[in-house]
């Protein structure tokens, strides 16, 4: 080795340590990694819709009228691999979701351990809070032991209910 060699290397790892710090320093000064929403908010924009307007599609209701067990039956298939839905069914990773509308959420299947989340959420599995779980389990019970990261489309979502409900 020599001098030259050990220079470069002290210079390169001094380098990352201040490249390290400045971004430690930066982080805590800009909150980049935090992104703040200010409290007024831009110009309206004129003949622009507010979220949630008219594009917000049908209703619950008018879905789950126009449900498809079929297809709902065709979308559970995601759900056989740690749920059942036959009466008596045994429980798998998931509860058995046979004739669960109606009963207290997290509570449904005797002998089945639900978080914590889950159990102590309160409520009834009605049609909107079975909606809210299958659209997204983590913000409907933060803390949920499911890993299932929800149905997107309302339409398979009013299916999927349809088939429960049916069972």
């Amino acid at each position: 080795m020599n001098d030259r060699f050990n220079t470069i290397a002290g210079w390169t790892l001094f380098a990352g340590v201040v490249a390290l710090g400045l971004s430690a320093v930066s982080t805590r000064i800009f909150h980049a990694d935090r992104p703040e929403r200010p409290e007024q908010m831009g110009y309206p924009i004129e003949g622009v819709e507010e979220e949630g307007g008219a594009d917000a599609g049908p209703d619950l209701g008018t879905l789950l009228a126009a449900a498809d067990v079929a297809a709902g039956e065709r979308s559970f298939a995601k759900c056989v691999s740690c749920h059942t839905i036959d009466q008596g069914g045994a429980n798998g990773i998931g509860p058995n979701l046979w004739a669960v509308f109606g009963t207290p959420i997290g509570k449904h299947a005797p002998g089945y351990a639900y978080s914590s989340a889950l159990s102590g959420h309160g409520g009834v599995w009605d049609y909107e809070s079975m909606d809210d779980w299958l659209a997204n389990p983590r913000a409907f019970a933060p803390g949920t032991k499911m890993s299932f990261a929800g149905l997107s489309n309302p339409e398979e979502r009013a299916n999927v209910m349809a088939y429960m409900h049916a069972h």
